[in-house]
């Protein structure tokens, strides 16, 4: 009797294991299905983006192929492949995780249903020896006290309920296994369909390696007229910086002007009000004193001199209420500010970088650049006010919208819909955005300031990084 509890008691311990690990590697999938189900709403994405690069290229010139419109959509679109590709990889290794637990579930399966068919083959040896009632009842007969008689008898059925507890642990095992094989074989052919899908991304990804050395070849082949272009270029980006910069200095100054304005008349205000309740309690006090003849009446009048503290270094002139909840709401949503186009991508970065095409020329960019479809429009990322509107010395127009101590500037408009001081919603149409005919691409260029400070665009719009 004392080796069957020791048995039963070592089978519950080896169910209550198998239910641990049960729940761990089921936690640890639902942790890795969350993790596939991102990285699968990422493939599609970047599908999505492949698609719009596609477009655009579809959409140049056919004497423009050999564009520079044309290698940086090619760029464009090799680098998306390549996340692609290293997203295909990462759901794989996803695959592999899970396969691997899952047979190491399977084998654990098996292991557990092996050892409960060779102690329920021994219980039923075991039963079979004392099946008869006459076995049972010399059981019970045999007993010392009654005490005893009662505890054989509690034992008797309860070995016959585990017993029955064991068949049905045996067939819900067998179950188990059959599910996982299942899973396992389905697991199997996902990952066979993602090796095949990553093998054609590459194909495409060598297509397009090869289509960007011919681009490239026949774009170096004009490299000195190409340099000029991209002098001149430079040229024109710092004639448009300095347009911009000094629209937000005139902004700027305009704003503290009228801020220092303002403080002036707010003081002037109060000091002729505690002026006239100077008089007035003169007054009142004249008349107290009326017949008092040794009090001397104090008739010189106190000149209250308006002072206004000047801020040294003025970087932003201050906010009102209004403003400053706006230029806070802005910076809460750094990250997840709307494109400033409908579809789009960013084909020049922030800051300095070489020219995807001559080797060794640097570009500087104060905002990043985004090539959209022809007719393409520009839209606000957030609420605000038309600060500026003005020609650009490269062409087109430019717009200034503030929010807050924060400016967004949208370039190179064709067509303008809005007008200074005019109140801005989030993704309201602000203007056309141009088509460059020599480069064969429709691009603006959007810039984040802060002050008179610029700051990369990438880090505040959703899904740029």
């Amino acid at each position: 009797m004392t080796q069957l509890k020791l048995r039963k008691n070592s089978i519950n311990i080896l169910i209550m294991l198998c239910l641990f690990f049960s729940f761990q590697i089921v936690k640890g999938q639902s942790n890795s299905k969350t993790t596939k189900k991102d990285l699968e709403n990422k493939k599609k994405r970047i599908n999505d983006e492949i698609d719009e690069i596609n477009s655009m290229l579809n959409k140049t010139k056919a004497n423009k192929k050999n564009s520079i419109g044309a290698l940086v959509n090619i760029n464009l679109k090799i680098e998306k492949r390549q996340e692609l590709i290293s997203t295909i990889n990462a759901e794989i290794a996803i695959l592999n995780q899970n396969i691997k637990q899952n047979e190491g579930q399977y084998n654990t399966l098996k292991q557990t249903l092996e050892k409960l068919k060779l102690d329920y083959a021994k219980m039923i040896i075991a039963a079979q020896r004392n099946q008869d009632a006459y076995s049972k009842l010399m059981f019970l007969f045999s007993s010392e006290n009654f005490n005893q008689a009662y505890t054989r008898l509690k034992y008797m059925q309860q070995y016959n309920t585990y017993r029955k507890k064991q068949a049905q642990e045996i067939t819900t095992t067998q179950l188990e296994i059959l599910a996982k094989l299942d899973e396992l074989k389905a697991q199997k052919h996902e990952k066979n369909v993602l090796l095949g899908v990553e093998e054609s991304e590459k194909k495409n990804l060598d297509s397009e390696k090869t289509e960007q050395e011919e681009v490239l070849t026949s774009l170096q082949t004009k490299e000195k007229e190409l340099k000029h272009e991209l002098e001149k270029k430079k040229q024109d980006a710092i004639a448009l910086q300095t347009a911009i910069k000094k629209l937000i200095a005139e902004e700027i100054k305009r704003k503290a002007e009228e801020a220092m304005k303002e403080a002036q008349a707010k003081a002037a205000k109060k000091a002729l009000a505690e002026k006239e309740a100077k008089a007035l309690a003169d007054k009142k006090n004249k008349k107290d004193k009326k017949n008092n003849t040794n009090t001397t009446t104090n008739n010189n009048t106190e000149v209250v001199e308006v002072k206004v503290e000047k801020k040294e270094n003025l970087f932003m002139p201050e906010l009102t209420p209004e403003a400053e909840a706006l230029s806070d709401d802005f910076e809460n949503n750094k990250g997840k500010l709307p494109w400033p186009v409908m579809k789009g991508m960013i084909c020049e970065s922030y800051g300095e970088h070489e020219h995807p095409a001559i080797k060794g020329f640097m570009m500087m960019n104060n905002g990043v650049e985004i090539c959209s479809n022809n007719g393409a429009q520009a839209r606000a990322v957030f609420a605000g006010e038309v600060t500026g509107i003005t020609v650009s010395p490269t062409g087109g127009k430019f717009v200034i919208i503030r929010h807050g101590e924060y400016l967004s500037v949208y370039t190179n408009l064709t067509e303008v819909f809005v007008k200074t001081g005019q109140k801005i919603t989030i993704k309201q149409a602000i203007g056309v955005i141009g088509f460059n005919d020599d480069e064969g691409k429709c691009a603006m260029n959007f810039q984040v300031w802060k002050g008179q400070k610029t700051l990369d665009p990438a880090g505040w719009l959703i899904n740029a990084r």
